[in-house]
């Protein structure tokens, strides 16, 4: 480079993103420099009105920390072994270069780098510099020069992150301290180091052939790239650094729009920009045009001239519009004046409607690190301010609208969009829109230049993790610029997830739609969730050789038995995966003691598998089982009692087969076992049990059989009482407990009357249920009254004797059932049994008896007539001689009535017997029998 100062002219400018996005966590990865003697300087700006620090690491330690707020811009100085390399052993190696800056509330962050006669910025873009993916930018330098590179500086945010760089294996590029096999290079990079590939200018073939190079990392890395020094001008004299952060390739876009900067000469081709596809089958049209200026693939790039720029109105502004048919990098070549030692670059965002509507702040925009001892410093500078918003907005810069002449301009090519340039800003800067917006500025002096692009990097929803890996712990996020969101998960909207983070709860494919003014609704590309690793601890005894299957604890996915591995064998056996994915452990001959297996498995889903990483606490002991004893309630009712073997705890271990025997020699012999051990019949003794282990371990044990007797109280038996009496039922001592039906505790009830009742007896734990019954006695019943003249005889049947007799009344009772001297006519008799009950009576008549007849027909004593008696039930009355024949039955035919003849026929003289027999009519139905004798005198 020319080594000269023009006082107040420009000379240079090296035009980058200046605090290109709004965020509360930035990163920043190192360069390469191949001039040195740089002041590299960090410059902060909220547009938070409440102070808050933020805080500066490199290598996941805390370098200082910073407080800002909105009207209070701040600067650190970087140590320059933290962020920049000259050396060359530390390129092409991993390190801990690379600064980190993290807030609770979100800022603006560059790095502004700076010498005597060089200068550039390098922006952060902050989450939205982050990701998997990049293709490397520098400058397509026109010459060679020691003093000259390329240079890409990748840093990790994640530990474990695995790196692939592949570049144009035609393009023969060197690597300074690099001679890598082909071309690719991988490497790993725990968080917080970086890796820096950079090629010197000296080399032909690096002065454009790493442009387009691959990066790809499984987890999110940041990629500073550029050139420092470089010049693509058209002169090989001079050069300046030209870098810029990156965006991964799904933060692109494929529409633009640039505004010329201010270099003045345009045959040294200071301006344009650098275009590389992503894609092949790239096409590239500028400013409307039918026709493609460039088809690119992959990685291909391709350099617009200066002389493509279209001059808008007579005030000397040009802009252009770049749109491409997919998604590319375009970087803003920038100069100043008419040196050609004023290169810089920057990363243009795509046109969006999702762009910002407000840029507040941009603090020190026309400071560089230049002050006594690198100290930020404010130069005589003049600075224009480019704005691009969509037509029809109404802009406002610190509160108010620009000069006519400033803007608004058309855009060739594209209606929807218009162009402002202003000159002469300084100071901290805030930009206003009533519709989609992003700016940049450029401006030099003679010692260094800055500028670039503030806004517009997260225009492109992408979703992106804010902490964790997996569920749980992991939080999704996209940019907070939005206005509305919607996340989803596998398509499905998710209830009540509507701001700009996201937790899930489970692995998914997940999206979110996102609004913006009157922006067509946008949803994002699908984030997959996995579920993380799920770590578990188990033990386990074993005796001898033990199968190990795995298991999830939670998912529910099939363990895929190829996936089994072990990733800690233990130190006191062996552990082999079998093919069915089972583990066998076998401890050492003779081991008793402690081991360890720590394994891995992986379930059946092909998308979101789940895995599970299991310590395996193992304890090796020797198969030991005790004898034990078990009891069973043996009823007085039953022969035997009925042990349930299985209850006989003799081992600790689960997994075992136990089978019984009655005698050792059975067991020993393996015959007679017992085939239904849940209900064993025993009156008391011993059994046997043989016990194994799913790993072929045996042991035998005793169980001695106890039996516990309970019998139903022989005292409590059935009683018999009156039936208005009461009495006491008592089961008598010997048990635990009593529980009568009657609710009472103890072990008798008194004062009960007729009825059922039962008594649960209880005795060592066993139970028994004893009834008994208080019936009411047999009362005695009156069979029968024989009555012979005046006399009369009581039978009786049932209740329990001996019985009492009386007669006409309670008050005298005889042990007799005769009475005698019974007067004609109604009689009650009455009878009671042991019990002394209420008595049971009968009242009958005794009838008046003829003992002698005359039929002679003078109507005296002519006929024996028990007419009076033909009311009473089932009467007879029939007549016998001496010799038992029957001469006369007595009926409602004759009136039972009989004047001594037979058939009409007179009968002679003599005596006759007779019997009446009735039933009388009360509830007892009592028959009643008379039988006498009766004298017969025929008078011839």
């Amino acid at each position: 480079m020319k080594r000269f100062l023009l006082s107040l002219v420009l000379i240079f400018l090296t035009i980058n993103t200046l605090f290109a996005q709004r965020d509360s966590e930035h990163w920043i990865a190192p360069y390469y420099d191949s001039v040195g003697g740089y002041t590299n300087m960090i410059y902060l700006s909220t547009d938070s009105t409440t102070p808050f620090d933020v805080t500066i690491y490199n290598n996941n330690a805390v370098v200082t920390t910073v407080t800002i707020s909105k009207g209070s811009p701040q600067t650190y100085k970087v140590a320059n072994n933290l962020i920049s390399t000259g050396t060359t052993t530390e390129a092409f190696n991993v390190g801990n270069k690379g600064l980190y800056l993290k807030a609770l509330k979100p800022f603006y962050c560059s790095l502004r780098l700076a010498q005597s006669v060089h200068g550039e910025v390098i922006t952060s873009k902050g989450r939205a510099g982050i990701g998997k993916t990049f293709f490397v930018a520098s400058a397509p330098n026109t010459n060679t020069s020691s003093i000259q590179n390329f240079t890409a500086g990748i840093l990790a945010t994640e530990d474990n992150t695995n790196v692939t760089v592949s570049w144009n294996p035609t393009a023969g590029v060197v690597f300074i301290n690099g001679t890598p096999p082909g071309n690719t290079h991988t490497f790993t990079l725990q968080k917080g180091q970086s890796f820096i590939l950079a090629g010197s200018g000296s080399q032909s073939a690096n002065k454009n052939g790493f442009i387009g190079a691959k990066v790809v990392a499984d987890k999110p890395v940041t990629l500073t790239n550029g050139s420092c020094n470089a010049n693509f001008s058209t002169s090989p004299s001079g050069s300046d650094p030209v870098l810029d952060q990156s965006v991964p390739v799904d933060r692109l876009g494929n529409t633009f729009a640039i505004v010329k900067t201010r270099s003045t000469v345009p045959t040294q081709n200071m301006e344009g920009g650098l275009i590389i596809a992503t894609e092949d089958n790239t096409e590239v049209f500028l400013n409307g045009g039918g026709m493609p200026v460039a088809t690119l693939a992959a990685g291909g790039w391709y350099r617009i001239n200066e002389t493509s720029y279209v001059a808008q109105g007579t005030s000397g502004h040009s802009n252009m519009f770049i749109s491409t048919t997919k998604n590319v990098y375009l970087y803003q070549f920038v100069g100043v004046g008419n040196s050609e030692a004023t290169n810089g670059f920057n990363y243009i965002p795509p046109l969006n409607c999702f762009l910002p509507r407000k840029i507040d702040e941009i603090g020190k925009i026309n400071e560089m690190p230049i002050g006594t001892a690198g100290a930020s410093a404010v130069q005589d500078i003049i600075v224009k301010l480019n704005i691009l918003t969509e037509t029809g907005a109404t802009v406002l810069v610190n509160d108010a609208p620009p000069a006519a002449t400033d803007g608004p301009y058309p855009l060739a090519g594209n209606s929807n969009w218009v162009t402002y340039g202003i000159t002469g800003v300084t100071g901290n800067i805030k930009i206003t829109s009533t519709k989609a917006v992003t700016a940049g500025i450029n401006g030099g002096f003679s010692s260094a230049g800055y500028g670039g692009y503030f806004a517009g990097f997260s225009s492109i929803p992408v979703i992106a993790k804010k902490i964790g890996e997996c569920v749980p712990g992991i939080i999704l996020e996209v940019d907070d610029g939005y206005e509305t969101y919607q996340w989803y998960r596998d398509g499905v909207a998710i209830s009540g997830a509507t701001t700009y983070t996201y937790t899930p709860t489970q692995s998914g494919n997940y999206t979110v739609k996102v609004t913006m003014g009157t922006c067509p609704p946008v949803t994002t590309p699908i984030y997959k969730v996995q579920n993380c690793l799920k770590e578990t601890t188990q033990a386990l005894n074993a005796c001898s050789t033990k199968i190990i299957t795995p298991t999830f604890t939670s998912s529910t996915q099939t363990v895929v038995p190829t996936t089994v591995v072990i990733l800690t064998p233990p130190t006191k056996g062996t552990a082999v995966v079998n093919p069915n994915g089972t583990i066998t452990y076998t401890p050492n001959a003779g081991y008793l003691g402690s081991d360890k297996i720590i394994y891995k498995f992986c379930g059946n889903s092909v998308e979101f598998t789940d895995c599970e990483q299991v310590t395996l606490n193992l304890t090796v002991v020797p198969f030991i089982v005790t004898d034990t004893s078990i009891k069973a309630c043996w009823y007085d009712v039953a022969p035997y009692a009925y042990f349930d073997l299985t209850k006989a705890k003799v081992t600790d271990y689960n997994a075992v087969t136990k089978k019984y025997y009655r005698t050792l020699n059975d067991l020993t012999a393996g015959i007679n076992e017992i085939t239904t051990p849940e209900n064993f019949p025993s009156t008391g003794g011993f059994v046997y049990v043989k016990v194994t282990t799913a790993e072929g371990c045996t042991a035998n044990a005793k169980i001695e059989l106890i039996v516990l007797p309970i019998k139903k109280s022989p005292i409590l038996v059935d009683q018999y009482i009156c039936m208005d009496a009461k009495t006491n039922l008592d089961a008598g001592s010997g048990y635990d407990s009593y529980q009568w039906s009657t609710g009472a505790t103890t072990s008798g009830i008194r004062d009960v009357g007729v009825g059922e009742y039962s008594v649960i007896l209880s005795k060592n734990g066993c139970f028994l249920t004893q009834t008994v019954k208080v019936k009411k006695v047999e009362d005695p019943v009156i069979q029968t009254i024989e009555i012979n003249n005046n006399t009369a005889t009581v039978i009786v049947s049932g209740g329990k004797s001996p019985y009492k007799y009386a007669v006409d009344g309670t008050a005298n009772w005889q042990d007799s059932s005769t009475f005698t001297g019974l007067t004609r006519g109604q009689h009650t008799f009455y009878v009671k049994d042991f019990y002394n009950c209420t008595p049971t009576s009968v009242e009958i008549t005794i009838p008046n008896l003829l003992n002698a007849i005359t039929p002679n027909g003078d109507n005296v004593n002519d006929y024996i007539d028990y007419s009076e008696l033909a009311y009473k039930d089932n009467l007879t009355f029939v007549v016998y001689d001496r010799y038992g024949n029957m001469v006369f039955t007595g009926n409602k035919f004759n009136n039972f009535r009989w004047d001594g003849k037979h058939f009409d026929k007179k009968l002679g003289t003599g005596t006759y017997w007779y019997h009446i027999n009735w039933t009388e009519s009360n509830k007892e139905k009592t028959p009643v029998k008379y039988t006498g004798w009766i004298l017969v005198k025929n008078r011839e």
